[in-house]
């Protein structure tokens, strides 16, 4: 979607899919589709119909494109494994993500089931890529505590945590395979409240489990004022990166020729 991202934890956005449907609470206030629905009816917009899903092939040979490694967010305003997403389209965006391995892709989906099943059979290369991170929203008890047991199953070199919005306070849980987990509040208008205790709850989970923890953010509907420290620190941390080469132009070249990508 986007050479640069204004996203904390990322540096670009890749949008191979867009647009996506409500699964869960976290979802109630989805910034994607409130950016999305704006353009509707847009005539030749990237969004001109709004939120409803479409597979963009156009798009798939972006991280092949761009020279300079960088942390990439795949589908910041989508779901790659959202179910009307088919397998074969799965695997190619896979495909791109290991021929293009000077980046490093971040994946994350509420469809945990769908990604575990697929990361254990079609998917394997890419569960075992260490430039490739897969990771699961954990908004509450109900619905994100089961989506980590799903992703440890799945057994992906690199997993992580999306604990965004978080929106209640989750309790002890195991980290057990978990290499990086995210913490932030919502933000925009109608912004759930994010408390104190529950942040400090996960961040000390995961420094007892030496997880590296990264906190976006407090949200609220003017994230800029409430800011994204913890107790008077700011927390940036990540999973080590892999640094793999970059290729010459004229390699780089012939993967668009291998990939079949337009």
């Amino acid at each position: 979607m986007s050479a640069s991202s204004k996203i904390e934890w990322t540096d670009s956005t890749w949008n191979p899919v867009r647009g996506c449907s409500k699964v869960s609470p976290g979802c109630k206030h989805c910034y994607a589709e409130t950016l999305a629905e704006r353009f509707r009816g847009v005539k030749d917009h990237p969004f001109e119909f709004g939120f409803d899903l479409r597979l963009v092939p156009e798009k798939l040979g972006d991280p092949i494109r761009w020279s300079s490694p960088r942390k990439i967010f795949v589908n910041s305003m989508s779901d790659l494994f959202h179910e009307d997403v088919p397998d074969d389209y799965i695997v190619q965006v896979c495909r791109v993500m290991l021929a293009a391995n000077w980046h490093t892709y971040q994946i994350l989906t509420k469809r945990a089931d769908r990604m575990s099943r697929l990361l254990r059979t079609k998917l394997k290369s890419a569960a075992a890529a260490s430039h490739i991170w897969w990771g699961v929203s954990v908004e509450n008890r109900q619905h994100g505590l089961p989506r980590i047991d799903l992703l440890r199953a799945a057994k992906p070199k690199v997993a992580f945590l999306s604990v965004e919005p978080l929106l209640e306070n989750l309790g002890r849980f195991s980290l057990a395979d978990i290499h990086w987990v995210i913490v932030g509040g919502e933000s925009g208008a109608g912004a759930r409240p994010l408390e104190e205790s529950w942040v400090r709850s996960v961040q000390r989970q995961c420094q007892k489990a030496s997880v590296p923890f990264f906190f976006k953010q407090w949200g609220g509907v003017r994230k800029s004022l409430t800011g994204r420290e913890l107790d008077g620190q700011t927390y940036d941390e990540f999973p080590e990166p892999v640094e793999n080469p970059v290729p010459s132009p004229l390699l780089r070249a012939k993967l668009f020729h291998d990939l079949a990508l337009a």
